[in-house]
């Protein structure tokens, strides 16, 4: 068989599974190695010649003289590029993904990151600090309501394709349960979540390495607080 041009280092987190959702919505075969944070991989001498950051996910072409890509953005945009897919065309189209893309990494994931970091790592270590946890969940809903007005009259956020900007904000919007952080009333942002629901190779790709369901409101959500607390050295 041949060998796949894309090995990609990854884990079970919302910026793991966005290159996973692009490489299964394009149907592209490619190499998974699953980075164990529990064993601290991420920081090991052999994946930090590759991510200098120490962080997931990370993606090697090789069939572009061995490339590596870090940062699940720059990683969405290079696959994008490479294969032709979910990525508008024209100046001013790619620049609205590129601003919106922007977005979910400044903006969506880093608040609501926060958010769950306070209430679903710290506290289950005895570290209770409601004035952050306070800040952080009412700016995730703030940036939530961002895309509910985004969404209007939209099927995707770009508008009528499916794109890396709905694959690079899905992950993050679509666990508000573990945030914390309700969506009530955010009727094109529910209808935004339904849609991508019913994408069964996004969904098939939310398994990959492994599923963590309670990230998005399903399963045993204690269990599986302890459990995540547990990866996490700090």
């Amino acid at each position: 068989m041949p060998i796949p041009d894309i090995h990609l280092y990854t884990a079970s987190t919302m910026n793991g599974w966005k290159p996973v959702i692009f490489l299964e919505e394009a149907e592209v075969e490619y190499k998974l190695t699953y980075i164990d944070f529990g064993k601290q991989e991420q920081k090991s001498e052999w994946y930090m010649k590759l991510n200098p950051n120490g962080r997931i996910p990370t993606i090697v072409d090789l069939s572009n003289d061995h490339f590596v890509v870090f940062e699940s953005g720059a990683i969405l945009w290079y696959l994008a590029e490479k294969y032709q897919k979910f990525l508008p065309t024209g100046e001013k189209a790619k620049s609205e993904a590129l601003q919106w893309l922007m977005f979910q990494m400044s903006g969506i994931g880093p608040m609501m990151g926060q958010a769950m970091y306070f209430q679903r790592i710290a506290a289950p270590k005895g570290i209770e600090d409601q004035y952050a946890i306070a800040r952080y969940v009412a700016e995730s809903r703030r940036l939530l309501e961002v895309l509910d007005q985004q969404l209007a009259g939209k099927a995707y956020l770009l508008g009528d394709d499916f794109s890396i900007v709905d694959i690079a904000t899905y992950p993050w919007a679509r666990s508000y349960p573990w945030a914390k952080v309700s969506v009530d009333g955010l009727n094109h942002l529910q209808a935004w979540f339904e849609r991508i629901d019913a994408r069964s190779k996004t969904q098939k790709a939310l398994t990959i390495p492994k599923p963590f369901p309670a990230f998005f409101g399903q399963g045993d959500s204690a269990t599986a607080e302890i459990e995540n607390a547990s990866r996490f050295k700090a």
